[in-house]
């Protein structure tokens, strides 16, 4: 009797569950890696969620790829960089592609520039663009003092930058080129549109002129009557006047002479007189020359 109910109790005993034919489908087989994201993401996307649900979502994948980048050695940068390019692709299937692009702080002449350098495309990935090579290739546009670029996300870009100041057209060697206020030449800047920019001539003229300009804009008789500047043997200026004189100005404060012919000026309209010279090269006197060249150069001590 106690034979059969052991026997019986065999029997009734449950059967074992086999183990599964295929190892590599349990879930301790797997190995860790982020090729696991884009269905994660497939999933989300299914059920229906908003760009910024999948954006969430993407977060969560992002930070549990983060884990097991941690764990895997040497590894981790290309197991990283296989989760940010699934999480973008997948990101990008549901939105986050590129539509629009703000520039900010440019003119209209340099807003063309500015989106070519910029590289960017519609309907780009999002999280795909290196803002830090775009802000690079922005900034080598000549337009462009410094720049800072933005991702509006789900799909909007934007290009904020400082564009430099167009200070004078620069005619050297035959050709002609827009400077800014260091000197610098702007490539793009195309010289023909700026007429309303004050003309320096010669070499080193661009790298001298921030001092000078500002001293003639100061008086405008002056300046309205000024054609061009012109730089004399790398160390002063002659100003070429519009009725064809030429006011001489010394290599060295120059600010202290245009006082002086301002101050004639006030007294006697020698700006008006057509003189063919005005030479204010020696500080203690004002020597000018005739138009009709004929009479020697008369001097006018102390500019009286």
């Amino acid at each position: 009797m106690p034979a059969a109910m052991r026997g019986e109790s065999r029997g009734a005993a449950k059967p074992r569950a086999k183990a599964p034919a295929n190892s590599k489908s349990s879930p301790r087989a797997r190995k860790p890696g982020a090729s696991y994201a884009p269905g994660k993401l497939g999933a989300v996307r299914g059920a229906g969620l908003s760009p910024w649900g999948a954006l969430l979502a993407a977060v969560g994948v992002v930070g549990v790829a983060l884990v097991v980048t941690l764990s895997t050695g040497h590894r981790a940068e290309k197991l990283a960089g296989g989760a940010g390019a699934a999480v973008g692709g997948q990101l990008a299937g549901v939105g986050f592609r590129l539509k629009t692009v703000h520039v900010e702080g440019a003119s209209a002449m340099a807003t063309p520039d500015i989106l070519r350098a910029a590289g960017v495309y519609r309907d780009d990935p999002m999280l795909r663009l290196d803002l830090e090579q775009i802000r690079q290739r922005v900034e080598a546009v000549g337009w462009v003092k410094e720049a800072r670029v933005v991702r509006l996300l789900p799909d909007t870009l934007v290009l904020a930058v400082v564009e430099r100041r167009q200070l004078a057209v620069w005619q050297h060697n035959g050709r002609s080129y827009v400077i800014d206020e260091t000197g610098r030449v702007i490539p793009e800047a195309d010289p023909g549109r700026f007429a309303r920019l004050p003309l320096i001539v010669g070499a080193g003229a661009n790298e001298a002129a921030a001092a000078i300009l500002p001293e003639v804009a100061a008086r405008p008789r002056l300046a309205e009557r000024t054609e061009a500047l012109i730089r004399v043997d790398g160390r002063r200026w002659d100003l070429r006047m519009k009725d064809g004189s030429l006011v001489q100005l010394p290599a060295v404060d120059e600010g202290a002479a245009l006082i002086q012919l301002e101050q004639l000026d006030q007294r006697s309209r020698i700006l008006e007189l057509g003189f063919e010279r005005i030479d204010l090269r020696d500080p203690s006197v004002v020597a000018v020359r005739p138009r009709d060249g004929v009479l020697p150069g008369q001097l006018v001590a102390n500019g009286a």
